[in-house]
């Protein structure tokens, strides 16, 4: 069992938070617009700001980098390739999924909203990682 290659795992993760911030800002600006916005309006809260864009996406792009680290600790287990890539796609997108599962819970954010952007991130999340996982290399 090899260690794990620190610096693909973080090539790999910037692929993959790269992938899911397009993803994400085709969803937000486009898809469910309408829907956050008028969520937002009901709070009382602007739409988001530069400074919250960015950091939103240094976040995704962590949650990128901790995906494909998540992936090279799985190897040893499951294999190489994309089945455990996606395994560790579904472990990432399940604990931010049962986060914002909470904001329906709390009556912030409608169920309808919370389906939609989940069963787009469920996708955007498998993607990003099977190519991150792609160029994930072990050390020689």
């Amino acid at each position: 069992m090899g260690k794990i290659n620190v610096a693909r795992v973080i090539l790999g993760g910037l692929l993959a938070g790269l992938i899911i911030n397009i993803s994400e800002t085709v969803l937000n600006l486009y898809v469910i617009a309408d829907e956050s916005t008028a969520v937002l309006q009901r709070l009382g809260l602007e739409f988001p700001g530069t400074h919250q864009i960015a950091i939103f996406i240094a976040m995704t792009f962590v949650q990128g980098i901790i995906m494909i680290f998540l992936y090279a600790g799985l190897r040893p287990r499951f294999g190489a390739g994309a089945k455990t890539a996606v395994i560790a796609a579904l472990v990432v997108w399940l604990v931010g999924f049962m986060y914002a599962f909470s904001d329906v819970v709390l009556g912030i954010t409608p169920g309808d909203l919370l389906a939609i952007g989940g069963a787009w991130s469920l996708v955007e999340t498998i993607v990003a990682a099977v190519a991150g996982a792609w160029l994930y290399k072990e050390s020689a």
